[in-house]
């Protein structure tokens, strides 16, 4: 790759190595990766620029986007969702609640390959939500040499695994036993079940009612078949007194049930006491006392592994050391999360990661307009491909994993609603849509859910624009690295849909008549991010019948 600084008229084909000012030209700037173009070249000079700063592939070299897409793919188990790329990044995400596996050894190998071609990831066996991101492939501007890339990707493909997996957690069917000593109260057995059932539903299964019994081996036998008996497919047992040794009451009655002790205890503080045993091919857990806690310690860790299908063996609790200070003291305070992130308590695990979620971005879809210029006819309900033109809008929102997507109707509300009827979109129908099309992006805003950090604004008459178009939006969109607003541009021009942050809202809210966001996109020019994209769709739209006509030709 060539960098250096070359006269502006030179710079033609070549990317832009740093973000360029440009006094009166309405986006304000161009980004570091722009690719320029003859028509980039000659509002540059325009402006003023002599000289730039840019890079220029050479043969053997790969593009950032391309080269990204290529590392990743090697990378991601089948399970995982992998984002468009965008400035050399792609993202890994999460599909469901689980535990992300990491084979640490080969993703070293991987990036001591070449500096251009990075991975970075959470930490093994990490617990993540729908949607979290599990890791990110970078490459470092603005290109990868192919034989590096190449490399990458024999190396990977040669594992035994992927790199990066994701094990989703299944519904366990947890049995409990809880054993008495005179003076241990009732309400204290009952605060452990309630932990223990909330640990189980964090991470979607269920506890059965708990049995309890004195603290006796023959009882804990007894019980412990009773709960094979009920279809519990995982077995625990907390004791009224804190196992001491292998030989001690409850590893003893997990023997006399025919149960083997596979360990005793773990480097994990809290956590110490944990015993690892299995019982006629199903696990079997002796809980140290910190299990009645709901703050985060050891047994999160092991429910975590189990729930997600994953092998617990001693040795696996045995490197669980490392990070396994999760002791809370004046001087490292832990965090506190709410219930309902993964693994419950682990979910406190999670909020170190929280800045690693990937953003929920929401779908308008406008569809209320009267159609004036094309005569008689809704042109939202004119068929393209077979089907009403609205529909590829909602499909494209649909396909690139927006949610909710909304449609706002207005103008014979009632057939565009049923021309899209077989989507999963909301409709909300917009009584003052005479008034302009401000108003239906009110509509639409005020019905979007408070978890939304963003939403795609798509027009009902653009049938061209698909998932990926969508998908590539979403992939660029980072509002901490200030990129809070994301253009489409085909051959530098503007296009539609754009996605705004939710730190706009109430500005576009604000918006009257028949303006659209336009406006907001150029009083932030520095928040605005130009997507190019590869084809027309994004500034083709339908207003009349000729351009319907030549749609469908």
């Amino acid at each position: 790759m060539i960098f250096d600084s070359l006269p502006v008229a030179e710079c033609a084909g070549a990317i832009l190595a740093h973000s360029t000012r440009l006094a009166g030209h309405a986006s304000g700037q161009f980004r570091k990766g722009r690719l320029l173009s003859a028509d980039d070249i000659a509002i540059l000079a325009a402006a003023g620029h002599t000289h730039l700063m840019v890079a220029r592939l050479q043969d053997g070299d790969v593009a950032e986007d391309a080269a990204a897409a290529r590392a990743a793919a090697a990378l991601a188990g089948p399970t995982i969702t992998v984002t468009a790329p965008f400035t050399g990044r792609v993202n890994l995400v999460a599909p469901t609640a689980g535990l992300i596996t990491v084979d640490r050894a080969l993703v070293d190998r991987l990036n001591a390959i070449d500096e251009s071609l990075t991975v970075a990831t959470l930490q093994p066996f990490a617990a993540v939500s729908p949607g979290q991101l599990l890791a990110t492939v970078k490459i470092i501007p603005f290109a990868a040499p192919r034989a590096a890339l190449d490399r990458w990707e024999r190396i990977a493909a040669s594992a035994p695994h992927r790199a990066i997996g994701h094990a989703p957690f299944r519904p366990l069917v947890a049995g409990l036993i809880q054993t008495r000593l005179p003076g241990l109260k009732d309400s204290i057995l009952d605060k452990t079940a309630r932990t223990l059932g909330q640990r189980m539903s964090d991470l979607g299964g269920v506890l059965l009612p708990d049995r309890r019994c004195n603290h006796d081996p023959t009882a804990i036998a007894a019980e412990l078949g009773a709960l094979r008996q009920a279809g519990a497919t995982l077995l625990m047992v907390s004791g009224a007194s804190a196992i001491t040794d292998r030989r001690d009451v409850v590893p003893d009655g997990i023997t006399r049930a025919g149960g083997r002790i596979l360990h005793f205890g773990m480097p994990v503080d809290p956590g110490n006491l944990l015993l690892l045993a299995r019982l006629d091919g199903l696990p079997v857990l002796g809980l140290p006392g910190c299990a009645r806690s709901p703050a985060l310690n050891g047994i999160d860790w092991a429910l975590q592994r189990l729930a997600a299908g994953l092998e617990l063996s001693g040795s696996d609790l045995m490197t669980m050391g490392v990070g396994g200070l999760l002791k809370e003291t004046g001087e490292r305070p832990q965090p506190r999360s709410g219930r309902g992130a993964p693994g419950g308590a682990a979910g406190q695990a999670r909020s170190a990661a929280a800045a690693a979620e990937v953003p929920q971005v929401a779908a308008i879809v406008l569809a209320a307009g009267r159609s004036s210029r094309m005569g008689d006819t809704n042109k939202l309900l004119a068929a393209s491909g077979g089907r009403p033109l609205v529909s590829h809008a909602v499909q494209a929102a649909t396909e690139a994993g927006c949610d909710p997507v909304i449609v706002v109707t207005g103008h014979q509300a009632e057939a565009v609603e049923a021309a899209v009827a077989h989507s999963p979109a909301r409709i909300v129908t917009n009584p003052d849509y005479a008034s302009g099309l401000a108003s239906s992006l009110r509509a639409g805003l005020a019905a979007l859910p408070d978890s939304a950090d963003g939403v795609v604004v798509l027009l009902g008459d653009m049938p061209r624009v698909r998932a990926g178009h969508v998908a590539r939006l979403l992939a660029a969109f980072d509002p901490a690295e200030d990129r809070s607003i994301c253009v489409p541009t085909r051959n530098g021009e503007w296009g539609n849909p754009v996605l705004f942050a939710r730190a706009y809202f109430s500005q576009i809210m604000a918006l009257d008549g028949d303006r659209g966001a336009r406006a907001v996109l150029r009083r932030y020019p520095d928040h605005v991010v130009e997507v190019a994209m590869d084809d027309d769709a994004v500034r083709l739209d339908v207003d009349t019948p000729d351009d319907l006509a030549r749609l469908n030709r």
